[in-house]
């Protein structure tokens, strides 16, 4: 019997159309390699060219339509044009907050034949998963601009942190590190500074850990895990931290991988009330648009984020040996050190995928 999946794909801006295509591209090859698969595409052309001619990132009725899919599979949204504050709370920020979309996790490893910056560190040493709470926190969008263009001018930015979404997104987190073989989890704050929001992350990890018995913690101050992160990565496993700062943190997982062209992310509900959304985490790239050269791994992973979190693991995992298999092949695109354009490294992808057991 035939399992059917119904896929919104909204590529949005600069390397977005061409990374997702690609995306789609590997992901019809795994499809009909696995045989009883079938993905079906809705394409939506929302993203800074429909602002310019609608005055808006998508249309009204966009989540309703959003909700009629299994998964999201988004590009990357800015314009150089385009204020980065509009873009982002125009289309992605809308479709995180308006479906809950509440936990963005983010897995970092060392691939084949990508190198890292890191010296000393072989691979399945670097191996961590990065939570960040996705809803509210310091991009909750509270505060405002008074006496503007004056000497007093005051801006505020205010981080709001509810009991109800910093516990579920520890829980979230304490569950990742629990599926995990290390099932270690760090939880990192500012509280020394911070004592109030930062206190309360603090107090809400400690008595949920009491319902994980099986689970090892330990805390973290920010700054200290971008030093632990660089000198001591083998310590690292599982980490939940604010919007803010699992949003830097988990740029210099990427870094340290390789490339932020190979980092994937998904923006997921956890309790499946609505769908979730997949997506590189490179940005929109607009100094390398359309010169062919955008790294695609980012989008193929994500890609393989999305199967399994729509229940096809042996699909995720055919795609991952895929693209392992391309990368420790040397087919590697610029950023990465080597000379493949986009479609060349799609390309073997797919071969690859044409050419494994399924």
């Amino acid at each position: 019997m035939t399992r059917q999946y119904r896929i919104a794909s909204v590529p949005a801006d600069g390397i977005g159309p061409e990374v997702i295509e690609a995306g789609l591209e590997v992901l019809d090859a795994v499809a009909s390699k696995i045989g009883d698969l079938k993905l079906v595409i809705d394409r939506y052309e929302w993203g800074s060219n429909w602002y310019r001619k609608h005055g808006v990132f998508m249309p009204p009725d966009a989540l309703a339509w959003l909700r009629t899919a299994d998964a999201i599979y988004f590009g990357a949204v800015g314009d150089p044009n385009i204020p980065d504050h509009v873009s982002l709370w125009g289309l992605r920020l809308q479709i995180c907050q308006g479906l809950d979309q509440y936990a963005n996790v983010r897995p970092t490893r060392f691939l084949p034949g990508v190198t890292s910056p890191l010296r000393n560190v072989n691979a399945g040493e670097l191996d961590w998963v990065i939570v960040r709470e996705n809803s509210e926190g310091e991009y909750a969008g509270q505060g405002g601009r008074t006496h503007r263009g004056l000497p007093e001018e005051v801006a505020t930015e205010v981080a709001i942190f509810t009991r109800r979404g910093v516990e579920r997104i520890m829980r979230t987190a304490f569950d990742i590190a629990r599926s995990r073989p290390r099932k270690h989890l760090t939880v990192v704050t500012k509280s020394n500074a911070q004592r109030h929001g930062m206190v309360f992350w603090d107090e809400i990890a400690a008595l949920v850990s009491h319902d994980y018995k099986d689970v090892t913690w330990d805390k973290e101050l920010v700054d200290a895990m971008t030093m632990r992160m660089v000198l001591r990565p083998r310590t690292i496993d599982t980490v939940v931290a604010t919007n803010l700062h699992a949003d830097i943190l988990s740029d210099l997982a990427a870094a340290l991988a390789g490339s932020l062209g190979i980092a994937p992310t998904g923006n997921i509900d956890p309790e499946r009330r609505n769908p979730s959304m997949f997506e590189p985490i490179h940005g929109s790239a607009f100094d390398i648009t359309g010169k062919g050269i955008a790294n695609p791994v980012a989008s193929f992973w994500t890609a393989a984020m999305m199967l399994e979190h729509l229940g096809e693991k042996p699909a995720a995992d055919l795609l991952m040996k895929a693209v392992e298999q391309v990368c420790k092949a040397g087919i590697l695109s610029p950023d990465l050190g080597g000379k493949a354009t986009t479609k060349e490294v799609t390309q073997a992808v797919v071969e690859a995928v044409r050419g494994m057991n399924a």
